[in-house]
């Protein structure tokens, strides 16, 4: 059975072909690509070897069939996936602009991806993570109770929790987000967020006290800050150390962070260094923004292996 899972939306993204074109203009699109960062992240798991598996929901349509043939024939373990006949998938719609900046357009809430329920998991044996998004909280209150209890289920049977806060203003609204993400805070092993991320779940005003806050919360053993361009932070109670990225021509940064979160949780599971992990997740996260979609980097164990050898990559 599968040692990652993961819970939440799943989706096809349609994007802008170039960046600066709002979405409010007539212009030309690129897509379906399927997408999700539930799905992005439990689909480089799958590429990295490891057996991995999500809970979530589809339109009987071809938007539907294009996510599920993607995950499975990238070995994604897919039986908790449902198809919902009479609905349709959830879209995305994203533009990008010179200075790096997204925006997006959502078309989740009432979508069967945010309309399953917590699952039956007595027939999963030994899981070793669950690993939720942030986004996936923010859709709508039913499917973030199901998230919670499927979480619950999951640490019963000895998984670790893993968290990437993933904030997508355009799904947080007006909530608060403590409310929010409190619950998974108390629960989680492992925090991978992003600076304002980190900043905005502790409510603290720097990140060295932000970081002494969750280490000292009595669950949290590691948290891996994600810094963009600058790279990665690694800090537990023993250690902390900060690597920079690797050299590949950027094309799209959608999905960079969900990669790193998988590459950085197979690389535990592999019993690897945190150093070694911190490398193999910034090498995926590399491969990822290496391809315009958010799922089409070429993320193999070979090519992050060339990666972290400092060989040329032809992506």
């Amino acid at each position: 059975m599968s040692e990652i899972w993961t819970m939440g939306e799943i989706l096809v993204e349609i994007m802008r072909a170039k960046p600066g074109v709002e979405l409010f203009q007539a212009a030309e699109f690129l897509g379906p690509y399927p997408s999700g960062a539930p799905a992005i992240f439990i689909d480089t798991a799958a590429r990295l070897g490891h057996s991995a598996g999500i809970i979530g929901g589809v339109g009987a349509d071809d938007f539907g069939k294009c996510l599920i043939d993607r995950l499975k024939s990238d070995g994604v373990d897919c039986s908790n996936i449902s198809a919902i006949p009479g609905k349709s998938t959830a879209v995305a719609f994203v533009t990008y602009f010179e200075d790096g900046s997204r925006k997006f357009i959502f078309h989740i809430d009432g979508t069967p991806a945010v309309m399953v329920k917590s699952p039956d998991i007595l027939d999963i044996e030994s899981p070793r993570f669950f690993h939720i998004m942030g986004c996936s909280l923010m859709a709508n209150e039913e499917f973030y109770s199901e998230i919670i209890a499927t979480m619950e289920k999951f640490i019963d049977k000895g998984a670790k929790v893993s968290f990437d806060p993933n904030i997508r203003k355009e799904l947080l609204g007006d909530r608060d987000i403590q409310d929010i993400i409190g619950p998974i805070m108390n629960k989680c092993s492992v925090l991978m967020p992003g600076v304002e991320e980190l900043l905005l779940v502790t409510g603290e005003e720097t990140i060295d006290a932000a970081v002494e806050k969750v280490l000292n919360n009595g669950v949290t053993e590691i948290v891996a800050l994600k810094q963009g361009s600058e790279g990665c932070t690694i800090y537990t109670k023993k250690e902390q150390f900060s690597l920079g990225v690797y050299k590949i021509n950027p094309v799209d940064p959608t999905g960079a962070g969900d990669s790193f979160d998988a590459a950085f949780l197979c690389g535990l599971l592999e019993g690897k260094e945190l150093k070694e992990c911190a490398k193999l997740a910034s090498a995926a996260a590399a491969l990822n923004t290496a391809a315009f979609g958010p799922m089409e980097g070429k993320i193999r164990t070979e090519n992050i292996k060339l990666l972290m050898d400092g060989e040329n990559i032809n992506v």
